[in-house]
């Protein structure tokens, strides 16, 4: 897949192209029919397949002091998922206050038909662009008209009658629900981070555990069943998210417990993947409860994941 970062790099295999836009955080099953829409556009008419995003996400420069904004997926990650679907080229615009100045009509006329000269633009049902969103369907349809270019909206789809949308599945991760985050994704929810030391009570009390500080929106506090993979291996495990009232931390922690793993993975790159969640958080009256119910978490973790293993 080529990956196009600025408009002087498009080259003329990339006119004439069937094309998406949006920000398409988490690339969840709503994206993912999306680009299966354009590819098979695109392979229909013996053109190309172009998905036009943004980097970094526009809420973090329009508001970037209304609330923390954490993504779904990294930069790295929405590429991959999008070049794992098949789609041919990905044009990545820097966003800027600069750039949101930008009008549609400006957007249109400049990059969509100066530069790509596109065939077809496919967009989600209710996705708008451009200063002050003015950049729906029906603005798309009147210059498509007019330059000579198709446009079609995708309705929404649902998965157990939700609508999927990036903010109803981080709101579902945010809330400790997983597997409808899952659901949503078509993928379980995934975060990754280098080992890092942490307090190290897990080896005190017989459970040692992993501490990863990742860069993305984190589960609602709680202990989950997972799959955590390292240099590509697969392992069962269970995690927990909280700030340990039962040892009075202030800073919160992530810490993996591998089961039935004795391996050393301090400072390698380990990658969680959420299937359940198990409980939330709670504070114990002292370390030898909370191994108790640790066991406890773990034989549960086991029965959740044995089908996936």
């Amino acid at each position: 897949m080529n990956i196009i970062k600025s408009m002087d790099e498009i080259t003329p295999e990339f006119r004439n192209s069937i094309v998406t836009i949006g920000n398409f955080d988490g690339v969840h099953l709503a994206h993912q029919n999306i680009f299966e829409r354009v590819i098979s556009e695109a392979l229909n008419q013996n053109k190309k397949s172009v998905v036009i995003t943004f980097d970094p996400h526009p809420k973090k420069i329009i508001h970037p002091g209304k609330r923390p904004f954490f993504l779904i997926t990294t930069l790295d990650e929405k590429l991959k998922l999008i070049e794992d679907m098949g789609i041919d080229a990905v044009i990545l615009i820097k966003f800027s206050l600069e750039f949101a100045r930008v009008t549609a009509g400006e957007f249109v006329r400049n990059i969509l038909w100066d530069k790509l000269h596109l065939k077809k633009i496919f967009i989600g049902h209710d996705y708008a662009f451009g200063r002050g969103k003015e950049g729906d369907e029906e603005f798309l349809k009147s210059f498509g008209d007019k330059l000579g270019f198709q446009v079609e909206a995708i309705d929404a789809i649902k998965a157990d009658d939700i609508a999927i949308s990036s903010t109803r599945t981080r709101h579902a991760i945010l809330d400790g629900n997983v597997a409808l985050a899952a659901r949503l994704l078509g993928r379980p929810y995934n975060v990754w981070g280098t080992v890092v030391k942490g307090y190290q009570r897990g080896t005190g009390i017989g459970i040692p555990t992993a501490n990863i500080e990742p860069e993305k929106v984190i589960p609602a506090t709680g202990v989950y069943a997972i799959i955590a993979k390292i240099e590509g291996v697969r392992h069962p495990g269970v995690i927990n998210i909280g700030f340990n009232p039962t040892f009075s931390n202030e800073k919160l922690a992530i810490e993996a417990h591998l089961i039935d793993f004795g391996g050393n993975i301090y400072e390698k790159c380990l990658d969680i993947s959420f299937i359940d969640r198990i409980r939330g958080e709670v504070k114990f009256e002292g370390p030898e409860k909370l191994v108790e119910q640790i066991r406890i978490d773990i034989d549960k973790a086991k029965e959740i994941l044995s089908p996936h293993f």
